[in-house]
């Protein structure tokens, strides 16, 4: 396993309990055991071999598919947000089954393009994400649909498709989906509110009584150590999932903030490795190409999802209810990511093992000796 990968990940748990202590007391001992199960989920995951992940990609979509097919005509919504259909519950536990397809399409499109390469599969490669991100945007949840839909793009660039290619289908896409935007955005006029909302929110509100403010205010507070998870805080919305770094903040200061950035870099690192170690295998076998398109995959996953949680804390984005990857309270995609996690440490592994004797390196940062 990579051991830089597990710190990441370690870091982000303990983190998140941190948060969820000062945000949700109540939660915090259901918050610690989805994590210790997260992590023996990458355990068991990092030990499976990235040739069984592709041989199965494609079922696992369908299976993805199914479910948001599904959550479409049983789907529940949250009090807050009634009008929405985004979990699903069965046997007395709710999850997102959004969180699992955008796994779901990294497996298929690794296998897809790892099995018949990428010339002239641009066409079929697309209809795969438009597929997955529309049953996602049909919930609504745009916040989560944009993110597949981009997961999808890096997932196609790490395949080997041209940017040139990337860049032309996007625009096409763009201008297809044109006269449907004011349909959509109709019948879900939030959208709509919280990106004007968004615009104006310093001529609307006093500064620090909305929901950004109110987190800005807590970050503020953590100073360079932090109040501790027990310290004096304001309550608002959404503290433990959507704006859990101002919890982090607040109990760890700058130095917790700091500290979940450099965890969240660990695992680009990681995932970047493992596509320089790949180019130097030659051949490069069809499981090797794979390995190298999951770990970028993977990677971008949580780390983009990452991005736009923390940039909507900041305020430089209007508010997207995207949770922060294995730090907010929710076992839906906590556990997901704890499983991209471990595809990660898989395909480290594999590319290892192949990699020819003269260039593997015993002191290679990151990654421990295969076992």
């Amino acid at each position: 396993m990579s051991l830089q990968l597990l710190i990441a990940q370690v870091l982000l748990l303990l983190l998140g309990t941190l948060g969820i202590a000062a945000a949700e007391p109540d939660l915090i001992n259901d918050h610690g055991l989805k994590a210790v199960l997260a992590l023996m989920a990458t355990f068991v995951v990092a030990r499976v071999r990235p040739r069984l992940f592709l041989k199965w990609g494609t079922n696992v979509w369908i299976a993805a598919l199914t479910l948001l097919v599904l959550v479409l005509f049983i789907g529940q919504g949250t009090q807050d947000s009634p009008g929405v259909r985004r979990w699903l519950s069965i046997g007395g536990q709710t999850f997102q089954p959004s969180e699992f397809a955008k796994l779901a399409l990294v497996l298929q499109l690794a296998s897809f393009f790892s099995r018949r390469g990428v010339q002239n599969k641009l066409l079929s490669a697309t209809g795969m994400m438009v597929i997955t991100t529309a049953l996602i945007i049909f919930e609504p949840d745009l916040g989560t649909s944009v993110l597949t839909f981009g997961l999808g793009i890096i997932v196609m660039y790490a395949a080997g498709v041209r940017l040139f290619n990337i860049g032309g289908l996007v625009l096409a896409l763009g201008l297809l989906s044109l006269p449907f935007v004011s349909g959509y955005l109709e019948r879900h006029p939030y959208i709509v509110q919280r990106w004007t909302g968004y615009q104006t929110r310093d001529d609307q509100i006093v500064t620090g009584l909305d929901q950004i403010g109110k987190a800005h205010r807590d970050l503020n507070y953590g100073g360079w150590w932090g109040q501790g998870p027990d310290g004096p805080r304001w309550e608002y919305f959404a503290a433990h999932t959507d704006m859990v770094v101002a919890a982090v903040g607040f109990s760890s200061g700058l130095l917790g903030v700091l500290t979940l950035l450099f965890a969240y870099w660990l695992i680009v690192s990681t995932a970047l490795q493992v596509a320089q170690l790949a180019t130097r295998i030659r051949p490069m076998s069809a499981e090797i190409h794979g390995a190298s398109i999951l770990a970028i995959g993977c990677m971008f996953m949580v780390v983009g999802q990452a991005f736009v949680n923390l940039a909507v804390a900041a305020g430089l984005f209007p508010v997207t209810g995207v949770p922060l990857p294995l730090v907010s309270y929710g076992f839906s995609s906590m556990l997901t990511m704890s499983v991209a996690l471990g595809i990660i440490h898989s395909a480290m592994r594999e590319v290892r093992r192949q990699l020819p004797n003269e260039v593997k390196m015993d002191d290679f940062v990151g990654a421990a000796a295969d076992d």
